[in-house]
């Protein structure tokens, strides 16, 4: 196993390991209470995966480039492949992965790929960056999938969480069928607060489109213990924990692309909301925050 990354300051330790460029842990300082899932393999083996270059799954698992065909299990290679520390400082660490001959055999593009975490008080920025080393086209679509542990506080129990959006405005809420979307089912919804129970993901995500700046927050009105996800960029959030196994845990997943439509032609570059890089040194930048309150 690879040393694990840590940036720590008076409030909250941090964690990070560079198989996967993973979130691993986040622990308060003073009360030792932790944030993050701990990926218990019965119910679900991972913390807080980086999804690079898809995110979701593709229809039947494989897509056409170029005259070729491919396959490419669900949330892309990254989350499985040890990353480089590029630089690290005591609030900072910026992780690198970069293409080689097995990406390249899934997913024929020449890329690097950051992952950037910044410690600011309570919050973690962060930045996932994605240049174009080549002349070539390049593209990919990003998401983040953090898993945060339930009940945070002695005295609370997982259903007495709830999330609560912000700003409070209608969203496109869109339908997962057999973990791909269905564009034509969307609907406008102008809930802003759902009550946390294992029945609310029996039909999988919860998956919202997104415009602008938005908070999505875990909440209880038994406890000030919380976590709280903003982001400036994010096109898509996803809401997801394990059913009918019942996890400890809830996913906020900011998503820069999402998962293939059900009518979808499966060429690449056609992808519902594919990112793409069209020349050398051209980058693309995503961020987020996570506060952790107490």
């Amino acid at each position: 196993m690879d040393k694990l990354i840590t940036l720590q300051n008076e409030e909250i330790k941090v964690t990070i390991d560079p198989n996967g460029a993973e979130l691993v842990s986040v622990k308060d300082i003073v009360t030792n209470v932790e944030y993050i899932w701990q990926a218990d393999p019965k119910v679900w083996k991972r913390h807080a995966p980086v999804l690079f270059p898809i995110v979701g799954k593709l229809k039947n698992n494989h897509y056409f480039y170029g005259n070729n065909e491919y396959e490419m299990g669900q949330h892309g290679f990254a989350r499985d492949m040890k990353f480089d520390i590029s630089v690290k400082n005591d609030n900072f660490v910026s992780l690198l992965l970069k293409n080689n001959s097995e990406t390249l055999k899934k997913y024929p593009f020449n890329f690097e790929f950051y992952v950037n975490y910044t410690l600011s008080g309570r919050s973690v920025l962060v930045n996932y960056q994605v240049i174009n080393p080549k002349d070539e086209d390049l593209y990919f679509s990003i998401g983040a999938h953090p898993g945060f542990t339930l009940p945070l506080a002695n005295n609370t129990k997982f259903e007495d969480y709830y999330f609560e959006f912000s700003p409070e405005e209608e969203r496109y809420k869109i339908p997962l069928e057999s973990s791909n979307i269905n564009l034509k089912s969307h609907f406008k919804t102008s809930e802003s607060k759902y009550l946390i129970s294992h029945d609310l993901f029996k039909d999988d995500a919860l998956i919202f489109e997104l415009e602008g700046t938005n908070t999505v927050s875990i909440k209880s009105d038994k406890t000030s213990y919380g976590v709280e996800i903003s982001s400036d960029n994010a096109e898509f959030v996803g809401l997801w924990s394990t059913y009918p196994t019942k996890g400890n845990f809830v996913c906020i997943e900011p998503w820069w692309g999402i998962a293939d439509t059900n009518e979808t032609s499966g060429n690449f570059e056609e992808k519902y909301a594919i990112k793409i890089l069209k020349n050398k040194n051209d980058e693309f930048n995503a961020n987020y925050s996570i506060k952790f309150s107490k």
